[in-house]
């Protein structure tokens, strides 16, 4: 057991005790509201049984002649106070439970990553690096180790030169390099547009290598798999992976694999991602920060502890030992990235994450790109924790503090807890309140916890504040597509395994325009996603009953807001204009 795990192990106590002293403190947690509320309710077990079938019986004498307004008011009355109100009580209390699993999880990992901002930590601290020994190509090359560059692409009509052409730029021995362009494409004009560009830089004298295959089993991981099984590769004691958007800087390699080459027990090195376009529109910035928490706050906090996080399936450098030790590459989820890196670190490896180096992306620049994009990742994380689990459990080479950051932090805080919690608690639950007075909603739970929520998003990305409750109503509109999207995985539902590539638009950016990647009639359910704007009319009715029967309750004025974001999303109104700029 490392300091760094120990370290984590006491920042996670201490976040946990806090938050359980605070909630004591101030007298916010209440557990005093019996789950069953309304007049009549049982109080013990054994009058459950009687009191269900009499809520259906007693109705009054003068229904016999025929059932009355004010008679089937009182019928809905009895059923809600005696049935609806309890069961969705239950459903209050255990989304209490994952919203403080939630803000303690975000608190730890905020707190970690502010540690290591505030005290200048580097990887370089933990991990040795050192330059490599005259750093100029043209000599010294019998100190560099072969390397392996793969580009997996797609149908990347709009970015295969980019991506082709950064890589075949790597400051990197032209002997001691291979640039491997995996080409799935079925368009024959794409496919032969990129075998074309591969030929012009082999002639430029690049060691690059085209390869395709015969069918499109296993997707991604399919491909990569293919790739390695050439000869040639086999050769190479790093790979280094960057899909067919990103696009590195020289220098990229020079500052990644010495980490590799001086510390045996290091598989793999994760670069952060930047963004081309991320001030082309509202989407892109609300996206940006998205990740930007991802990785200032999650991948930071798990190098500098656990020396574990999931690589990101690009802007990475893998030990090809390590690869194949693990098992390789499998094409049994959606996310084959963070498959590889669990049982990478089953065997005993660790990984290192340099914020410092920046690879050149591309984001989603359509509102259906980006729901199809996350939903893979939600559904392949949830679908991958239900596969590996028990692995994780019986693991020998793991120590118990990590096998419980694993099991509880990685996969079931974030991959189960974050989606579900958010999306029934304040879209379901909450907007169902306003017209069940007998629903007891503790005040810490929908109020002071999503203010916790929210300030520690806040306070990793303190630029993006002017557009932070833009990125709250975003991400609650995305909370639907990720809670269908992780049950779609942990159940194996129909579409589980479904790989959608994200569209791109490469260097037709101009004059800050989302640009259309294909001028071709859609269907109304391509132009209108129907089940937005279902929740925004649920939403609005909602929110006007609220503000009509308000009652003890005032929501109406957080629901206006979320059912205008769920309608304007559902018209895939992403906001192009450039008054946020």
């Amino acid at each position: 057991m490392e300091a760094g795990e120990i370290g984590g192990a006491v920042v996670f106590a201490l976040a946990a005790s806090a938050a359980v002293a605070a909630a004591v403190y101030v007298g916010a947690v209440d557990f005093s509201h019996p789950l069953a509320v309304g007049a009549g309710a049982p109080s013990d077990f054994e009058g459950v049984i009687p009191w269900l079938v009499g809520v259906f019986s007693g109705l009054p004498s003068g229904a016999a002649g025929g059932v009355s307004l004010g008679t089937v008011y009182e019928l809905w009355v009895r059923v809600r106070s005696r049935v609806i109100a309890p069961t969705l009580q239950v459903a209050v209390w255990v989304c209490m439970v994952m919203s403080v699993m939630l803000v303690v999880e975000a608190t730890y990992n905020c707190v970690v990553s502010l540690g290591v901002k505030v005290i200048g930590w580097r990887p370089e601290w933990r991990f040795k690096w050192e330059p490599l020994a005259g750093a100029d190509e043209e000599k010294g090359t019998g100190e560099y180790p072969m390397v392996m560059v793969q580009i997996p692409m797609y149908n990347e009509l709009e970015v295969y030169k980019l991506s082709i052409g950064t890589a075949c730029e790597l400051n990197w021995p032209k002997d001691r390099i291979i640039v491997q362009v995996l080409d799935d494409s079925t368009d024959p004009f794409i496919k032969n547009l990129v075998e074309l560009e591969c030929e012009s830089w082999a002639s430029k004298g690049v060691n690059i290598k085209y390869a395709i295959r015969s069918s499109r089993k296993g997707f991604k991981a399919g491909a990569l798999k293919k790739g390695m099984e050439c000869d040639y590769a086999k050769q190479c004691e790093y790979i280094a992976i960057f899909d067919a958007d990103f696009q590195p800087e020289p220098d990229f390699l020079l500052r990644t694999v010495p980490f590799l080459m001086h510390n045996p027990d290091i598989a793999l090195v994760q670069a952060r991602w930047a963004f081309v376009n991320d001030t082309t529109s509202l989407l892109t910035r609300v996206q940006k920060m998205f990740f930007d928490y991802h990785f200032k706050v999650e991948q930071e906090a798990g190098s500098a502890t656990f020396a574990f996080f999931s690589f990101n399936g690009t802007a990475g450098v893998w030990r090809t030992t390590a690869i194949n030790e693990a098992g390789g590459w499998k094409d049994r989820t959606t996310v084959e990235d963070m498959d590889l890196a669990v049982r990478a670190t089953l065997h005993g490896w660790k990984f290192v994450y340099v914020g410092d180096i920046r690879v050149k992306s591309e984001l989603p620049s359509t509102y259906g790109a980006y729901c199809r994009q996350q939903f893979r990742w939600s559904c392949g994380g949830a679908n991958l924790f239900r596969k590996m689990a028990m692995d994780v459990l019986i693991a020998k080479d793991v120590s118990l503090l990590k096998k419980f950051y694993m099991l509880y932090s990685f996969f079931l805080v974030r991959r189960v807890v974050a989606p579900m919690v958010a999306c029934i608690l304040y879209n379901i639950i909450v907007p169902v309140s306003v017209m069940i007075p007998e629903l007891f909603l503790p005040i810490w739970g929908v109020a002071y916890i999503p203010m916790a929520l929210l300030i520690i998003t806040a306070i990793r990305n303190p630029r993006n504040l002017h557009i932070m409750p833009f990125w709250i109503l975003f991400e609650n509109v995305m909370t639907l597509h990720r809670m269908r999207a992780a049950l779609t995985g942990l159940l194996e539902l129909s579409g589980f395994n479904q790989w959608i590539v994200t569209k791109k638009a490469g260097n037709n950016f101009e004059d800050n325009v989302v640009p259309l990647l294909h001028k071709t009639k859609k269907r109304l359910r391509d132009r209108v996603n129907f089940l937005e704007i279902g929740f925004s009319v649920f939403l609005i009715l909602c929110a006007s009953y609220n503000l009509i029967f308000h009652g003890t309750t005032s929501y109406y004025f957080n629901l206006y807001l979320q059912g205008i974001a769920f309608l304007l999303l559902g018209f895939n109104f992403t906001g192009t204009c450039a008054c946020c700029q």
